[in-house]
């Protein structure tokens, strides 16, 4: 049973200059998340996670009352597909609302990045 659906998109270009001003990696993501963060297309996988991140808050119900961005990570399967590894206070949160697990999709263009998330429960 679908309990929440979000989604979030945001402009690249604003992830650009907050890395820039070392203001987002580590206030937002875990060292696990930021280990994808390399390649040429470095700000496009950040501003998707960043918005993973968004979009699971909202599926949740709650927004980030209650608990940390670094509560919900977005990690990658062995075949490059987007995961959501709910931790700490946002697991509880997750648990308290009969979520059993929020799935994610995440996609981006060259200006834009948008993610998509879906909580459900399996009772």
């Amino acid at each position: 049973m679908i309990k929440g659906i979000g989604i979030d998109i945001i402009e690249i270009e604003r992830i650009v200059k907050a890395v820039d001003k070392n203001l987002l990696i580590e206030r937002f993501f875990t060292e696990a998340e930021a280990a994808d963060f390399c390649g040429k297309q470095r700000y496009a996988h950040i501003a998707g996670k960043y918005a993973a991140k968004e979009a699971v808050a909202k599926a949740m119900g709650t927004g980030f009352s209650g608990f940390r961005w670094k509560d919900i990570e977005i990690l990658k399967d062995d075949r490059g597909r987007p995961y959501v590894n709910l931790k700490g206070k946002a697991y509880r949160t997750a648990r308290e609302r009969g979520i059993d697990r929020v799935y994610v999709a995440i996609s981006h263009s060259r200006d834009y990045a948008v993610a998509q998330a879906i909580a459900v429960s399996y009772v």
